[in-house]
């Protein structure tokens, strides 16, 4: 018996990578957009709040995601400016642009993972609101926002990954746009000498009237 092995086509192992350039090409846009869309919008709202004792009655306090910290509000505009420019370069500076990427979303994780249990901005606002320094603020809780801030980091970060492991099978944008081979230029026809309008017309467009 004859055992016969197949032999992949050039082709199809020539398309396979940009199929998979492709896919995660789509993959990082999605991560990139949805992660910084999440990590502004829990920015947004309200992380933390509290009471705080004001001539002798309970106050409500809240702080939002902006008044703890404007690091994932930022960090997610750097990100999105640099998914966007990840397609501006080519080479090493692409991988330095995917880098930043990459460092964006991790910076988003870090700085909401560690404002989720920070209560020193419903303690600037009891001491605002009493009037003492020395005030702070009580029965402190903390939302879910910050996580989800976090996980809008993760998605950034993993656009970064794909950025700096696929990137360089990525298209780049052009300030030039082909429209296709150059079409070659048409000779002259000699104007006809029984007519001098004709060779008045070629002296206008700067042609030789003889064709010479």
């Amino acid at each position: 018996m004859e055992y016969v092995t197949a032999v992949p086509h050039p082709s199809s192992e020539a398309a396979a990578p940009a199929r998979s350039g492709r896919r995660s090409l789509a993959v990082a846009l999605l991560c990139g957009a949805l992660g910084a869309a999440l990590a502004l919008l829990a920015s947004r709202q309200r992380w933390a709040e509290g009471t705080a004792t004001v001539a002798g009655g309970a106050f409500p306090l809240t702080a939002k995601g902006s008044d703890v910290t404007g690091v994932p509000a930022a960090l997610a505009i750097v990100g999105l400016a640099a998914l966007v420019a990840v397609f501006a370069v080519r080479g090493a500076g692409r991988l330095l642009v995917s880098g930043l990427l990459a460092l964006s979303g991790a910076g988003i994780v870090t700085a909401a993972l560690v404002a989720a249990s920070d209560g020193s901005a419903l303690d600037d606002e009891a001491a605002r609101a009493s009037g003492d320094t020395s005030a702070t603020v009580a029965a402190l809780s903390h939302t879910g926002w910050p996580y989800v801030a976090a996980a809008g980091g993760l998605l950034i970060l993993l656009a970064g990954a794909l950025a700096l492991r696929y990137g360089g099978r990525w298209p780049a944008m052009s300030g030039r746009y082909e429209r296709g081979a150059a079409r070659p230029r048409r000779t002259a026809r000699p104007a006809d000498p029984e007519r001098p309008e004709e060779i008045w017309k070629a002296l206008d467009r700067g042609e030789d009237p003889t064709g010479a």
